[in-house]
């Protein structure tokens, strides 16, 4: 069965208790796989290659792009990640989605996306500890640390679910436009973090990560008859 469509070509409705066995052995377990890789990349970072240093060098060099206009533009592409605007835009998509496919299964899948992005971040954030970049930060500083980037995890879980979900949809054209905004706003809110010197490149990339594979878990977290 591919990938893709597993939801589409196995319809069937799971018991609650088999939903939730499957959510823990197929996205929650090997989330924690994900966390220690996080973690252990971090350390790394910290450790024997000194912080990454040269990273600021980058930051400094994006901060010399900076104008008022760009400036206005990037608030807006940074504040798509923020945590209450992920989770609101999140509610009320799988609110949207049970409603119109009665499937709750499928509903839930960018809110558990979220949801282990979320749980990873937090937790290696506060074990790793890395320092934001030296440069002028043009938004405040949340009390977590700059490894990963928690706007780019969230804001890539989020969105390549939903672009998994518009796979969906039948009208061609439509679901090709959908499919790039929906993966063209991580993208949006990676160029907005690092320019508004709030993470270092390593910090974005290793956000992404985090996302892109809690979105890939979440839309398998399901055993489907041929998966």
């Amino acid at each position: 069965m591919p990938f893709l469509t597993r939801y589409s070509d196995d319809q069937s409705t799971p018991g609650i208790g088999e939903a939730l066995r499957d959510a823990a052995l197929r996205a929650v377990a090997p989330a924690v796989l994900l966390w220690a890789a996080i973690v252990g990349i971090g350390e790394l970072i910290r450790g024997p290659l000194g912080g990454l240093n040269s990273e600021n060098a980058v930051s400094r060099d994006v901060q010399k792009t900076r104008t008022p206009t760009w400036d206005d533009i990037t608030a807006v592409w940074s504040h798509i990640g923020n945590t209450e605007i992920v989770i609101g835009v999140c509610v009320v998509a799988v609110a949207i989605l049970w409603w119109r496919t009665r499937q709750w299964w499928v509903a839930v899948t960018p809110a558990l996306a979220i949801a282990l992005q979320a749980t990873v971040f937090v937790i290696a954030t506060g074990v790793v500890g890395r320092q934001r970049p030296t440069v002028p930060h043009l938004d405040p500083a949340p009390p977590t640390s700059s490894y990963p980037s928690g706007h780019v995890g969230a804001s890539t879980a989020l969105h390549v679910t939903f672009a998994l979900l518009a796979q969906r949809i039948e009208r061609s054209w439509l679901r090709r436009v959908l499919t790039t905004l929906f993966l063209l706003v991580p993208v949006l809110v990676a160029y907005a973090r690092l320019y508004r010197g709030m993470h270092h490149v390593t910090d974005i990339l290793v956000g992404a990560v985090n996302g892109l594979a809690c979105a890939t878990l979440a839309w398998g977290y399901l055993r489907r008859r041929t998966s």
